[in-house]
């Protein structure tokens, strides 16, 4: 049985900069890669949502919905930087995280400014080795993935559930040559048909690090992201017009996954 270590009063995260203090007693957290998304997401919840502290690529703001603390933070990119999100969160007495960000599409059907739900994701990251073998699989919560489906169902924001390739590195990982080498290493040259052969929806760099890393943990997490690349058709990334659809379109998502999350816990006390 693993032993679990919460944070001490007053006792300061060493990554995060946070307290349990600050957080208020928020056992829900909405986990964007990019510090420059946490204000936008924080205010779709709560206009009167208030910054909280900023340490390293770590920023925090406090929102409010339906009277509950929910905590929005930004975890950096990749696997690595959001172990620290997750075990420091964790130890303040968060319990569910939500990953929202960006990815690229690796399905015809699956255009830009569409949303994607993981409802798996293949392990190509490095950090989740650290916490579970390679067979342990990736998958979010139950509820937490009914909870983004049926928001996005109510607000008719089109999206598709997929299986999500977590990879370490945005270009030879996820198969670009418009990188400034222009390589990819062998054993890659190929992956991007292949996990498209597979059913794989799209590419993105950490719900498979925050899918183990909960699971292992007992603690709940799941993803959406707005599809700012299309690699059906092209390597590049959209313009920003496409990035702010996208954006909008996770936000309110989101927002309303939390309600419903918030309602049915309510429900089962």
């Amino acid at each position: 049985m693993m032993q679990k270590h919460y944070a001490k009063p007053g006792e300061v995260m060493y990554h995060t900069g946070l307290t349990k203090e600050m957080l208020e007693g928020a056992e829900y957290a909405l986990v964007p890669g990019d510090p420059g998304r946490v204000e936008g997401l924080a205010k779709a919840l709560d206009p009167a949502a208030e910054f909280v502290t900023s340490h390293r690529e770590f920023t925090s703001w406090l929102a409010r919905l339906n009277g509950q603390p929910v905590l929005v933070m930004s975890t950096g990119m990749g696997g690595p930087c959001i172990t620290f999100a997750v075990e420091e969160l964790a130890r303040l007495g968060v319990r569910t995280f939500i990953r929202v960000g960006t990815t690229g599409s690796l399905r015809e059907d699956l255009n830009l400014g569409d949303v994607v739900i993981s409802k798996a994701a293949v392990r190509m990251d490095g950090a989740s080795r650290a916490y579970a073998p390679i067979a342990y699989p990736a998958v979010p919560d139950l509820d937490v993935t009914l909870a983004l489906r049926q928001a996005a169902e109510e607000l008719q924001v089109p999206f598709k559930l997929g299986v999500t390739v977590t990879t370490d590195s945005f270009w030879p990982g996820q198969e670009r040559y418009d990188s400034f080498g222009g390589y990819v290493v062998r054993r890659l040259q190929g992956s991007l048909k292949e996990w498209q052969t597979l059913g794989c929806s799209n590419y993105e760099m950490e719900a498979a690090t925050l899918f183990t890393l909960t699971s292992v943990l007992g603690l709940r997490a799941g993803a959406i992201c707005g599809v700012v690349a299309k690699r059906t058709d092209s390597e590049s990334v959209a313009p920003p017009d496409v990035y702010r659809a996208a954006e909008k379109r996770f936000q309110v998502v989101a927002r309303r996954a939390l309600e419903l999350l918030l309602a049915w816990q309510g429900a089962a006390r």
